[in-house]
């Protein structure tokens, strides 16, 4: 029992880690402001820090496993967050926001939430991946946001959820011919998922194949995709902390959504390579940690959050960053802890929250033995009695 309740590294290094990457958006976001002539976003993000702090603290004193009896409710009512969005005016020609008078909410930030919730819960119980029919609902929990989001138009948040689909599945113990099905599927569906994407989502994707370096900037979404890797070069290996702005032309450190979709560029400005390698070392320790913390537990709707929390996380972050050097098509997809932007910073605390939650209480209470599933448990107390 000590050994179940004692701090484990993972539980003092997610903190740490996050508070470094949250300090390095917000150097980000005050750098975006000062070459924009500062509107304050910097000011607001320290409120949402607030904000974030002060609900994944009180999430830690609720045991997770309460979670269990409303990860269904909670998809349930995300779902219906992401229907209303369709009721309110949309924003530079998305409709992603409900407003909610002093400020707005983004309701597929949320969903993220309640999907790895909810995915979890049902596949808990072993008999629901083993099967083929037991795979339909799963793919259904994940088709109806994704197409929801994927409508707004938000292309980068709706792929979000497939990885953490087939990571929570192989968690789970999912055979290995049933998840090579879903990829082919999944495969020979792409041409569909092509012919529902709305015209600027199919112009993000091809200007990827478009993109050239050097020469003058490039027009329409091959203007972002230039003009971030013209900040990146700017910042040289140090950045104009360090070695001051090498050019005077205020046009070359224009950047669109630079203080929330493009941060990471404006933290390559400021601080250089050494800055980017430093937030990509972060990340990669909170992906060590965290799956340490599913590893780690017993419990399998602990484990099985874990993994979809680390998951959706890093794929947003591998997604986020490969745009912004042209390796993969502008999406709109924030980064996580570093972008400006409320529902985003206070989904991602929670997410933080949830996981030194669970690896406060890893299950050894639960079991003695390694990692077992619901069904696999009470079967073999029904052999012992």
């Amino acid at each position: 029992m000590h050994q179940g309740r004692s701090i484990h590294w993972p539980i003092l290094l997610i903190p740490v880690v996050a508070l470094a990457l949250t300090g390095l958006g917000f150097t980000g976001i005050q750098r975006g402001d000062e070459l924009v002539g500062s509107s304050g976003l910097a000011t607001r993000q320290v409120f949402w820090m607030g904000i974030a702090l002060i609900a994944g603290t009180v999430s830690l004193m609720v045991p997770y496993r309460l979670l269990k009896d409303w990860a269904y409710p909670a998809l349930i009512v995300s779902v219906v967050l992401l229907v209303a969005v369709y009721f309110f005016p949309p924003r530079n020609g998305s409709r992603r926001w409900i407003s909610l008078g002093a400020f707005n909410l983004q309701p597929s930030e949320l969903t993220k939430l309640a999907y790895i919730l909810a995915m979890s819960r049902y596949l808990m119980f072993q008999k629901h991946h083993r099967t083929i029919r037991g795979l339909i609902l799963p793919f259904v929990m994940t088709a109806i946001p994704v197409l929801l989001i994927l409508r707004e138009p938000d292309l980068g948040t709706s792929i979000v959820f497939i990885p953490v689909l087939m990571v929570q599945l192989f968690v789970a113990g999912a055979r290995g011919r049933h998840l090579l099905a879903a990829i082919v599927i999944g495969v020979l569906l792409a041409p569909v998922l092509w012919s529902v994407m709305s015209l600027e989502q199919k112009s993000r994707v091809t200007s990827v194949f478009l993109q050239s370096d050097g020469g003058s900037p490039q027009t329409g979404d091959g203007y972002h995709l230039w003009q971030a890797k013209q900040m990146l070069a700017l910042g040289g290996p140090w950045g104009s902390y360090y070695d001051g702005m090498p050019v005077d032309d205020p046009s070359a450190y224009r950047l669109p959504a630079g203080r929330t979709d493009f941060v990471f560029c404006l933290i390559g400005e400021q601080w250089g390579l050494m800055g980017t390698l430093g937030v990509l070392a972060l990340f990669a320790l909170f992906s060590l940690a965290g799956l340490q913390v599913a590893a780690r537990t017993r419990d399998p709707f602990g484990r099985l959050v874990a993994a979809g929390i680390v998951t959706m996380i890093m794929t947003q972050v591998l997604v986020n960053t490969a745009m912004t050097v042209g390796l993969a098509p502008i999406t709109g997809l924030t980064l996580p802890l570093l972008s400006y932007g409320g529902s985003s910073l206070v989904v991602t605390g929670l997410f933080l929250a949830l996981l030194i939650n669970i690896g406060l209480r890893p299950g050894y209470d639960l079991t003695g033995q390694p990692f077992q599933f619901d069904d696999a448990m009470a079967s073999s107390s029904a052999h012992s009695s």
